[in-house]
């Protein structure tokens, strides 16, 4: 026989909040399609430097529709990724977001992290199998997006740190590197850390 367990009381404002948060989380989910969108259609880099723009002239400048183009800047100016203007109905990337979404040579750069996430996001039914059955998800079997969000998002901070800094705090590695080294790079996405060591140390 089953046992009754006394109903647990529900704390409303504390339902209410945890509500509102798992509502915020889906509304990142969404909106990282949009931000892999944009960064394919090359709306952020259309808008990067270029003042205030109307959708009609985004559109005529990237070659997307206009309807389309409308609606993505309205969700970017609700989401904080570009300013709008409503006394001339225009929107503008503020230098901040030029960087983080535009500048790949940045380590702020962002559009590669959120084609990793997207990328998992689809990856998802996969997974789910994946953990029924206990079978493993080999890298290999990730899709391009998981690859080349991870390559996008990771390569600015190798450029930024791995040969200036993280090397030469390891004792004796540059030494060993000018003086040659052969490396396997196995299982690493798509190179990057070792196509920038091949560059800085021929040898």
């Amino acid at each position: 026989m089953a046992a009754i367990q006394d109903p647990v009381a529900v704390d409303g404002d504390k339902l209410e909040q945890f509500v509102f948060r798992a509502v915020e989380e889906v509304g990142a989910t969404l909106n990282a399609a949009l931000v892999v969108m944009g960064d394919k259609l090359g709306l952020y880099r259309a808008l990067a430097g270029a003042g205030a723009l109307t959708p009609v002239e985004l559109a005529r400048r990237t070659g997307v529709s206009e309807r389309y183009v409308r609606e993505w800047l309205n969700a970017q100016a609700a989401g904080g990724y570009v300013d709008y203007d409503p006394d001339n109905c225009s929107y503008t990337l503020p230098p901040e977001q030029t960087v983080a979404m535009t500048d790949d040579q940045s380590p702020a750069y962002l559009p590669g992290f959120f084609q990793l996430a997207l990328g998992s996001v689809i990856d998802s039914p996969r997974i789910t199998e994946s953990a029924r059955s206990g079978a493993g998800v080999g890298w290999h079997e990730h899709n391009h997006d998981v690859f080349d969000g991870c390559e996008r998002f990771f390569r600015p901070g190798y450029n930024a740190n791995l040969i200036p800094a993280w090397l030469p705090a390891l004792d004796g590695v540059i030494e060993k590197l000018e003086a040659g080294a052969k490396v396997a790079d196995i299982g690493c996405g798509h190179g990057s850390s070792t196509i920038l060591m091949a560059q800085a140390f021929p040898n």
